[in-house]
């Protein structure tokens, strides 16, 4: 089923494409009346598309709450738990000042702003995106959430995850007294990856109208006018997945090309869709395949959406610093490493906010006296550049679980599932069962 989907959402992809580009030649001659009619037309895919992700939104919060939960009973103790968050931080760090410092170096050696010289927009010119700052009060009171019930209803992943970091302790604490309440909501995890499974299968659909609906809107020019931008940005982005990969490879060895095989759909829906939330489900389901224990994988994962956005990160310094060099402004060295360190901080603090790398950005811009207004450079084709960097945040916070579990000596076998049937012999006496993963 895994495969036969994969390959429907690229023939979705390839036909929205087709769609797309054919709606736009048809309807636009450049006037304000035809933009306005591709707009129009772009709505009604985006119908398709807006109930797809609302689907996938409806899933994620007691999902996440619930393996979560589960994971934490049976992890058996709190120093195990303090001992795989410790660890998963400690990876995020590291992979986020990897992404931040290749998107810095790569933006300057590739120059992809140079020679354009727009016009300094005037002071009070607005982006229309409203700023992030940094506010270190802000972001550690929103991290414990006010209700359970207002945090679902947000999806607020990294609140709900605070609030089953304490009921996955305090059921360890209790014992036994909980054992009837961790089997029901080890049955709610089936219940919750049956659904995933049923919302899947729209996902082929929902891809060819996402595609299509922003190609019949924006057109192909638009890609010609940034198209040196936009293959700078996207060949960091298959530099930093050699770096991950890579990173990955050296912890589990050859192993990790199963990995790249078990996430090839995830990353597919996440890069059609340009939503990393759209994979969670799927990403969950093939770590476990892959033999990350789910005790690891839902609790690294939740929180990488929150901490470890890859690709995100990349496109911050990356977006930065060409919308400087496209109006001619030079930063030294030291101001372009205090930006690094700024996004370093500033990016922690806005996890949940919608088009988070366009808020972190438009808040650096003002920190650097760049105009805001450059913002608007890079409106049009943030969508094609999102669709890469979600695909890149599900590959990060993948190998993120992977290499966690492996440092916990805790990497299961390969799942059996994954064996061919043809390849099986005719009989083969079944199996002892075998021990819960949890």
């Amino acid at each position: 089923m895994a495969k036969r989907l994969t390959y429907f959402i690229l023939i979705g992809l390839v036909l929205g494409v087709i769609t797309g580009w054919a709606i736009n030649a048809a309807v636009s001659d450049g006037s304000p009346a035809s933009a306005e009619r591709l707009s129009e037309i772009a709505g009604y895919f985006s119908i398709v598309t807006t109930l797809f992700l609302r689907l996938i939104k409806m899933i994620i919060a007691p999902l996440v709450f619930s393996t979560l939960v589960v994971g934490i009973a049976h992890m058996g103790d709190t120093a195990a738990l303090g001992r795989v968050g410790g660890r998963a931080i400690g990876w995020f760090v590291c992979a986020s000042l990897v992404s931040l410092t290749l998107g810095l170096i790569l933006v300057n050696l590739l120059q992809p702003g140079s020679g354009l010289d727009f016009p300094i927009p005037p002071a009070d010119a607005a982006s229309g995106i409203e700023r992030g700052a940094f506010d270190l009060k802000i972001f550690v009171t929103h991290l414990v959430p006010a209700s359970m019930a207002e945090a679902m209803a947000t999806n607020e992943i990294l609140q709900i995850v605070v609030f089953s970091l304490f009921v996955g302790v305090a059921i360890t604490a209790v014992g036994k007294r909980a054992a009837p309440l961790v089997k029901g909501i080890e049955a709610l995890v089936a219940v919750m990856l049956q659904i995933t499974d049923y919302v899947m299968r729209v996902a082929p659909i929902a891809v060819f109208a996402a595609v299509a609906g922003t190609v019949a809107e924006r057109g192909p020019s638009i890609l010609g006018t940034f198209g040196y931008f936009m293959g700078s940005f996207y060949l960091g982005l298959f530099i930093l997945w050699a770096l991950l990969i890579g990173a990955a490879f050296l912890v589990v060895g050859s192993r990790v090309k199963l990995l790249v095989r078990y996430i090839r759909e995830p990353i597919l829906l996440a890069f059609s869709t340009a939503s990393s939330e759209a994979a969670y489900p799927r990403t969950l389901e093939a770590l476990d395949r892959f033999g990350v224990p789910p005790r690891i994988a839902s609790f690294v994962l939740p929180l990488g959406y929150s901490f470890n956005l890859d690709g995100s990160m990349m496109y911050m310094t990356f977006a930065t610093i060409f919308i400087a060099q496209a109006y001619g402004i030079d930063l030294t060295l030291g101001q372009e490493i205090t930006m690094l360190l700024v996004l370093m901080i500033t990016s922690k603090g806005v996890a949940g906010v919608p088009r988070a790398s366009l808020v972190v950005i438009a808040a650096t811009l003002a920190f650097f006296d760049i105009p805001e207004a450059g913002l608007l450079l890079i409106l049009g084709v943030d969508h094609f550049l999102d669709m890469g960097r979600s695909a890149t945040n599900v590959v990060g916070n993948a190998v993120a679980s992977v290499v966690v579990a492996k440092w916990e000596g805790d990497l299961d076998p390969i799942a059996p599932a994954e064996i061919e049937p043809a390849k099986a012999p005719a009989h083969v006496e079944p199996p002892p069962p075998a021990p819960d993963r949890f």
